[in-house]
């Protein structure tokens, strides 16, 4: 498994476009068996993966071993940092969820303000980037899709809101995993020494904020329509010009991880201040449903019940009952401070180990090792061994590790026993387990594709669209978080590519590289895995096509103004944004 492998971009009759029809392949039936056939992500991320290993031997001749150590790195660098960061998040939040103060914190945020546009905008969009910060991977949307319904949000109402408030945090989610995931696999993919985890955080921060400016009214408009816009604009703007700005700073300035993180508390606290001297002018019973035709899109036939947003208009309905609970009880102000420190521990920590010594330290041995995957020998087509082939371990530095360690504190402060938190760990993974087999199918997928050259021919390809690909970037992104439902999963497997076209057509690759995390953020509402989670959150488990009607338009609409600012920061007039 010794055998050293040169990279070959043209191996079917030295014609880029004909070996680009072969390098597809793995991408179009990872495409289809997602979207056409609708078959369980890490299933057709498997079958995907076995499709690049054949092409990669049979066509680009790349040695068997070879090929296996390949998937085999992808699928360790998948586990470790990518998964080991979202179990442990998701295994802090669980705890939250053991101890009872997630419905503390729950019930905290629906007194904040009677207002049901203001109390989306604090949940869907300011708590749900929280958690996307943390956890990602449909965290937010299942959770906020809950606390929405049980403010008395109708199901389909609920699904919608949260689908959309995913968007602007979605490219620092899970602590920045998808800006690392790009930050590695592009590395090796060029020769622009900006192509980092930092530089490309900075770049992907200079793009998104317009997302978080935007987002907020559109939530208020998709809850309330005109009316909401003109009542509720004041804490949509206030919310969204604060996160942006967090945003923009945290990543240039602080610390990409911390971005979400940074920018979710800004928001929520400026909202939160904003409402001491500020009120709507009124606040609508949103939880009363419009009396509906029969027949009426949306409404069901035969013995099937009223669709599930058909509440009383007394407020009697599940949804209503909820809204009274939180209404009625009350929380002591040391239970509600006990909700937010697990959120305030992980600052802590993280803010700690971002400290320039204490960074420095944890990034020498032994606490971060830096070895070449053993028996993988890659060189790239220049000649030079591919720097993706070396593996980095940094087991102490991990933003999963210090995950652990919030969580460990997490559970003290919140009084969860250690029997309790272990079974919570247990059951995290156990949640996570498809998961966690996409994941490492999609990441073994990306490096047989980095690794063999196909990323290359398609590169190759792509690059005669010349200038216009800068438009195309966005979209390429939009297409694989669509398809994938992960922006760490469109990075891996178009990072390279964008990188690649990039330098062959002569455009900026800190631009193209930045621009697919951008545009992919918003592929996540209306990817088959995240409708999934939101209608089965919301016990609409076969109405997903219900869910993506309400949400593909502000898809669209959202990304073509990413591509619009794609395209003038690769021209004069904004090109002074790109670091």
């Amino acid at each position: 498994m010794s055998d050293q492998f040169t990279i070959v971009t043209d191996p079917v009759g030295n014609s880029v476009a004909l070996s680009a029809l072969f390098a597809v392949l793995p991408l179009l039936t990872l495409f289809v068996l997602l979207g056409a056939v609708r078959m369980r992500a890490w299933l057709a991320g498997s079958i995907s993966l076995l499709v690049a290993l054949v092409v990669a031997v049979g066509i680009y001749s790349m040695p068997v071993g070879t090929a296996l150590l390949s998937a085999s790195e992808g699928a360790a660098f998948g586990f470790f940092p990518i998964l080991w960061i979202v179990i442990n998040a998701i295994w802090v939040y669980n705890l939250t969820v053991v101890s009872g103060h997630f419905d503390v914190l729950r019930r905290s945020m629906a007194r904040i303000s009677p207002d049901m546009r203001v109390q989306a905008i604090i949940v869907a969009f300011c708590f749900g980037a929280l958690l996307e910060a943390l956890a990602g991977f449909g965290t937010p949307v299942a959770v906020t899709v809950v606390m929405l319904m049980a403010l008395g949000f109708p199901p389909l109402r609920a699904a919608s809101v949260a689908l959309i408030a995913n968007t602007a945090p979605v490219a620092f989610g899970a602590l920045a995993t998808p800006i690392v995931t790009l930050g590695t696999v592009t590395s090796g993919a060029g020769d622009d020494a900006r192509l980092t985890t930092e530089t490309l955080g900075a770049m992907v921060g200079r793009q998104t904020p317009l997302l978080a400016v935007v987002v907020p009214l559109v939530l208020v408009a998709v809850i309330d329509g005109r009316r909401g816009v003109r009542q509720a604009w004041p804490a949509a703007l206030v919310a969204g010009v604060v996160f942006a700005i967090g945003q923009f700073l945290a990543s240039n300035y602080i610390s990409v991880p911390l971005t979400d993180i940074i920018a979710a508390l800004m928001a929520a606290a400026a909202v939160v201040l904003l409402l001491r001297v500020w009120r709507p002018a009124e606040s609508p019973d949103l939880r009363v449903a419009q009396a509906r035709p029969a027949g009426a899109a949306g409404t069901r036939s035969g013995d099937e019940k009223d669709p599930p947003d058909a509440r009383p208009a007394d407020g009697t309905g599940p949804a209503g009952r909820a809204a009274a609970v939180v209404a009625e009880r009350r929380d002591t102000p040391v239970e509600v401070v006990r909700a937010y420190a697990p959120y305030l521990i992980i600052i802590a920590i993280f803010s700690i180990a971002n400290l320039g010594p204490v960074k420095s330290a944890l990034a020498r041995e032994p606490w971060t090792v830096a070895f070449g995957w053993p028996g993988l020998h890659v060189l790239g087509t220049g000649g030079k061994p591919l720097s993706s082939t070396t593996f980095t371990l940094g087991w102490l530095p991990a933003a999963g590790t210090l995950m652990i360690l919030a969580g460990l504190l997490t559970a003290l402060v919140l009084r969860v026993r250690p029997g309790a938190a272990l079974r919570a760990y247990g059951r995290t993974y156990a949640e996570l387990r498809h998961a966690i087999v996409t994941v490492m199918a999609v990441l073994a997928l990306a490096y047989v594709l980095n690794q063999s050259g196909q990323t290359g021919t398609l590169g190759e390809f792509l690059a005669a669209a010349g200038g216009f690909f800068v438009f195309l970037s966005s979209m390429l992104g939009w297409i694989g978080v669509a398809v994938t439902g992960s922006d760490t999963s469109a990075n891996a497997l178009f990072g390279a590519l964008q990188v690649q076209t990039a330098e062959r057509a002569g455009l900026d690759p800190v631009l193209l590289a930045a621009a697919n995390s951008s545009g992919g953020v918003l592929g996540k509402m209306i990817s088959p895995q995240n409708l999934a989670i939101a209608a089965s959150a919301v016990g609409m488990a076969g109405r997903e096509g219900d869910i993506f009607r309400r949400v593909v338009g502000w898809s669209l609409l959202l990304l073509l103004l990413m591509c619009v600012l794609v395209t003038l920061q690769g021209t004069p007039v904004l090109d002074w944004m790109v670091p």
